[in-house]
């Protein structure tokens, strides 16, 4: 299947630029450039000779070496090759999950900050939202 240059685009971003079997880095604009650093395919999670569409949610990005060697197996098969159990988060997920760390730190500092009254209340707030934002979400 051929596919435009928005939709290629948009399966990149769904894993930022990550292979979802591997997680190594892609390069948007080496999509098919067989031999590129960061060539990348598309790769169907569920194969369509098992049934998978080409849908948007089937579709997620791979570098060659992954989706070739995955063939028309299993994506949790091809994963647990590399010891991973789900795709990388897209950058949106990534910042969402970043920004309710900092609340949740920012709120759990404030507490701890009551010790010290309303000054302590502050520090702690600010400390523990720097400390929650600051947090990577887990590679999975």
């Amino acid at each position: 299947m051929r596919y435009d240059s928005e939709y290629l685009r948009l399966t990149y971003y769904r894993t930022d630029g990550h292979c979802h079997i591997c997680h190594s880095k892609l390069s948007l604009i080496n999509h098919g450039a067989i031999g590129e650093r960061g060539a990348w395919e598309i790769d169907h999670s569920r194969p369509r000779s098992k049934g998978g569409s080409d849908h948007r949610n089937n579709l997620f990005p791979a570098c060659v070496s992954c989706n070739r060697d995955k063939s028309n197996r299993s994506t949790r098969t091809a994963r647990n090759w590399n010891a991973t159990t789900r795709a990388p988060l897209s950058r949106e997920k990534k910042q969402k999950m970043r920004s309710e760390n900092a609340a949740t730190c920012g709120v759990l500092g404030g507490l701890l900050g009551l010790v010290g009254g309303p000054l302590g209340v502050v520090i702690g707030a600010s400390l523990g939202a720097a400390v929650g934002r600051s947090i990577r979400p887990p590679k999975v």
